[in-house]
């Protein structure tokens, strides 16, 4: 990754997220995501989000997008899920950019992302990754809740496709797993890409009910 690392900017940002978010809980998971994105001076920071999800992750990045001079954006499924979101961002006082819309039309207005945040919770999480439109720099992916997913088949590779060149990932135990991608330079998606796909399998962690998709 092309992007300097900076110690100073990733405490700062680390410290802000303990103090704004602590009326939540959310594991650790806010503060680590946010220090690293403030850290590695990330502009573009996106985030998928779900109805009835926790927030302290998308004040972390709001956060580290301050510090950065970035943009932080979520993007959510619908207007019920836009409306919940937007409170709870208001209560925690922090303001918020939502796009609402499927994987493939959230994305299309975003491009260049250098940080983007999925959760496993949400169904369409691997669509996400796969239409976003990364830069040219670098990214960073991180895949929330990665112990607790109930996926056959996923992999970084398989999801992001043969053009992206994943330079390693791990699987940090932070919350409930946090899976994380380093992309490397001119190795970003430039959106969807043809090659063959692979039926993903998710079950939903509230009803149980199995949904298959392409990844």
């Amino acid at each position: 990754m092309k992007l300097v690392w900076s110690p100073e900017t990733a405490t700062k940002a680390y410290l802000e997220t303990v103090k704004s978010s602590r009326i939540f809980n959310d594991s650790g998971v806010a503060e680590f995501l946010s220090a690293m994105a403030a850290g590695w001076n990330t502009k573009l920071i996106v985030e998928s989000w779900s109805y009835g999800g926790p927030v302290a992750t998308s004040i972390g990045l709001a956060v580290a997008a301050r510090h950065t001079s970035g943009r932080h954006v979520c993007i959510v499924q619908d207007e019920r899920s836009k409306s919940s979101y937007v409170e709870a961002m208001a209560v925690a006082g922090v303001p918020s950019t939502v796009i609402v819309g499927d994987a493939e039309e959230a994305m299309e207005g975003l491009s260049g992302i250098d940080f983007l945040v999925v959760d496993s919770k949400r169904k369409d999480f691997a669509r996400v990754l796969r239409y976003a439109k990364l830069s040219h720099k670098g990214a960073i992916l991180a895949c929330k809740n990665a112990c607790r997913r109930a996926i056959s088949g996923f992999r970084w590779n398989r999801v992001l496709g043969k053009e992206t060149r994943v330079v390693r990932s791990v699987v940090l135990p932070v919350g409930q797993g946090l899976d994380i991608a380093h992309i490397g330079a001119d190795g970003g998606v430039v959106g969807y890409k043809n090659s063959s796909s692979r039926w993903i399998k998710h079950i939903d962690q509230r009803s149980g009910e199995e949904h298959f998709f392409r990844g």
